[in-house]
């Protein structure tokens, strides 16, 4: 269930706005378990949507969020799960279809489309990609990518299974669909077809030593800290943090925290996976080490 606490007041309207979003929330219907609805804005929501001016709180609240500057610069943010909210700048000029310059207003008009799909992402728990072909990724507004690549089918059957879509699926691939129908039965079938992979991180892993690894099963919301390097950090090296082979940036508030010599995660379906840490003197490595995190079933 969704909720639209308020709308935009530039060039678009409620009906266009419901129906941008209604086509983004449709994008990610079709590649998830999830199906969406619209329920009045006095009901409890899973999902509560706003268009917020510049002095809403939530950057000088969250170390991940960066505050809404009027046009252009943060478009929207959302919150990973279980919070359940998508926050839209309210200065922008949102519009249906291609973002682009509009010399008579001298301003930029943004595909609500495109953003919302975005941000939705988020708002499910992927966090960006660094396949510069995703809609997940960083700069997906610049690059114009508006459809959901196999990087974010795969991020969310790592999330929440991969499942058929279709009671008809097995019928189908008796069929043969399987082969002679490849797109429909990824969309609708990746189970029975056996097209759910692992989810591979899109990124060139760093060139490093075979790092020392310790698996860890842990329970399920249980705090896990991870420490690297503190004599080490003392010659002056410094410490690099990466998940999956992904370098970690930020702290993102409730999923894991980074700190200079050692980080702590909360140990969810999202979090699962290796950390590695990489202490470095300019370009000299220092020392590694990995953990191995899975779910206690």
């Amino acid at each position: 269930l969704l909720g639209i606490l308020s709308f935009p007041r530039n060039l678009i309207n409620a009906r266009d706005t419901r129906k941008g979003l209604a086509a983004a929330f449709r994008m990610w219907s079709e590649v998830s378990p999830f199906s969406f609805r619209e329920v009045p804005r006095h009901v409890d929501s899973d999902l509560k949507i706003g268009f917020y001016s510049i002095n809403h709180t939530d950057c000088l609240e969250s170390l991940i969020h960066h505050c809404f500057d009027g046009t252009t610069g943060e478009l929207a943010h959302a919150f990973f799960p279980p919070n359940g909210e998508i926050h839209f700048d309210d200065h922008e000029y949102w519009i249906l279809g291609n973002t682009r310059f509009s010399w008579k207003k001298g301003v930029w008009l943004t595909d609500l489309v495109h953003v919302a799909a975005h941000e939705i992402g988020h708002a499910l728990g992927l966090m960006h990609s660094l396949n510069p072909n995703a809609l997940m990724h960083i700069n997906a507004t610049l690059t114009g990518k508006k459809t959901i690549s196999q990087d974010e089918v795969w991020g969310i059957h790592r999330l929440y299974g991969c499942r058929d879509r279709l009671f008809m699926c097995p019928s189908w691939a008796r069929k043969g669909f399987c082969e002679t129908r490849r797109k429909l039965m990824k969309k609708h079938c990746p189970s029975t077809c056996d097209f759910c992979y692992k989810f591979p991180f899109p990124t060139v892993p760093p060139t490093l030593p075979p790092p020392r690894t310790k698996t860890k099963t842990v329970s399920e919301g249980r705090n896990v800290t991870f420490r690297c390097g503190q004599k080490i950090i003392h010659k002056k090296g410094k410490v690099y943090w990466y998940k999956d082979k992904e370098l970690l940036e930020y702290s993102y508030p409730g999923y894991l925290s980074l700190n200079d010599d050692h980080m702590s995660i909360i140990a969810n379906a999202i979090n699962e996976g290796t950390y590695t840490c990489i202490v470095k003197k300019k370009e000299r490595i220092l020392t590694t080490y990995s953990w191995r995190i899975r779910l206690r079933h």
